[in-house]
């Protein structure tokens, strides 16, 4: 089965999908053998590790390709929702972004309604008028066709535009074929369940990490509230920069290594040293 033939199985099945955020070949490999099925390859984070700055539309549709290329070598069996952003364009460089993301084995790909190029400044997300984004969406599911990747259609209205206004582009997006469904910054839960009602029984996709201003249910309750997959950028990202910054900090205090680092073994052993070994035995020559 295809990634994307593979990830409609998974979301056939009852239940709410923990989606862990990735960003490069080792996140992916390790929530891959932490058991999570998909991962989401997210822009923030993208943005975070090679930048090393915030997601404010720097990060181009290259650099995504390249981190989804470097994830899907290192674990080819994750089923990965990468973001696209805003498509990096009109409607034609969407439906390049599509398949070239669903060539690259994507099991999904992400396309919001944000403007671009962005204003200068860090605040609010404008968006493009809904017939425009009606375009973006019917040119990403029309270029879907070629791969089977699925079309999460997003929208970012809600903190300009309003609560209505984003429920009638999420009604555009399922008469236009998106098969899963994204309002991002809900105020309360009540927008949540008319963001999840105007999906029309289509997947609804949420992020949960805490500290923004949006509603981030438990797991629990998003099931409840009737969303089936949810998003977690920073509960890998900011672990693993406080874990760079302890062990940045020992070394400053004249310690090898922090406290919290794994040990030798268990280091060589999740990189995948004798994994290595076993490959490569066939072909050493004798001595």
């Amino acid at each position: 089965m295809t990634p994307p033939d593979r990830f409609r199985t998974l979301l056939a099945k009852p239940g709410f999908i923990v989606m862990p955020a990735v960003w490069d070949g080792l996140t992916a490999k390790l929530t891959l053998e932490a058991g999570f099925q998909t991962a989401f390859l997210s822009g923030s984070c993208v943005a975070a590790s090679r930048l090393g700055g915030p997601d404010l539309d720097l990060i181009s549709f290259a650099e995504m390709l390249n981190s989804l290329e470097m994830v899907r070598g290192a674990a080819p069996d994750l089923l990965v929702l990468a973001d696209g952003d805003h498509g990096y364009g009109n409607a034609m460089n969407v439906q390049r972004t599509v398949r070239a993301y669903g060539r690259a084995g994507a099991a999904a790909v992400l396309i919001e309604d944000k403007i671009t190029p962005r204003a200068l400044t860090s605040a609010g997300k404008p968006c493009l008028p809904r017939e425009e984004m009606r375009m973006k969406v019917r040119a990403a599911v029309e270029a879907a066709r070629e791969s089977g990747i699925l079309v999460m259609a997003r929208t970012d209205c809600r903190p300009t535009a309003g609560i209505d206004e984003a429920v009638a582009r999420i009604e555009m997006y399922v008469e236009e074929g998106a098969d899963l469904l994204f309002l991002d910054s809900p105020k309360d839960e009540e927008e949540v369940r008319r963001a999840v009602a105007a999906s029309k029984g289509k997947p609804h996709f949420a992020v949960l990490s805490p500290g923004a201003p949006r509603e981030t249910p438990t797991q629990a309750r998003a099931a409840e509230l009737g969303l089936k997959i949810g998003t977690f950028p920073t509960g890998t990202l900011s672990p693993a920069m406080a874990g760079m910054k302890a062990g940045l900090a020992a070394l400053a205090a004249g310690h090898s290594e922090a406290g919290s680092a794994l040990s030798p073994q268990e280091f060589r052993a999740t990189l995948g040293y004798g994994a290595y070994e076993a490959a490569a035995k066939p072909f050493v020559l004798p001595a």
